[in-house]
């Protein structure tokens, strides 16, 4: 599998970032890993980061739902403004706990690559990475 050059987490639960963290590093699947406690810090990043292609430029996002000040869909809806060439780089997988039909319906109109349940774990990352990432 590649390693990536960076992995977003966003979630508002900083357990769950302290875990998912300490294992994708343990993976060394990325050369880095950043945090985001909503979506609106998620777009600060990808602003920051993605505007000039630098290393830390997320290929992977790993999305929650469910947080305050701006949502997975919130932040969804704000990526779909981004330009374009921002967009194609990045692969978005929401990893939550919300199953509901309707939220899982509202996902199928949105640039979302995949659904995973948490917890997150080696075998979600590896399956993650063989299937959007193994091309490269």
């Amino acid at each position: 599998m590649p390693k990536l050059s960076c992995i977003l987490l966003v979630d508002d639960d900083t357990t769950t970032n302290y875990l998912n963290r300490k294992l994708l590093e343990r993976l060394e699947v990325a050369d880095h890993v950043l945090v985001a406690l909503n979506g609106q810090e998620a777009l600060q990043v990808l602003a920051t980061e993605c505007a000039k292609a630098t290393p830390a430029c997320p290929a992977l996002v790993l999305l929650d739902i469910n947080m305050p000040l701006l949502d997975g869909f919130g932040f969804l809806a704000a990526y779909q403004q981004l330009p374009l060439a921002t967009q194609q780089s990045l692969v978005i997988v929401m990893l939550t706990t919300s199953v509901h039909p309707r939220d899982l319906q509202r996902l199928q109109q949105l640039p979302v690559a995949g659904f995973l349940n948490k917890p997150l774990n080696a075998a979600k990352v590896q399956q993650v990475l063989h299937d959007y990432f193994s091309g490269q």
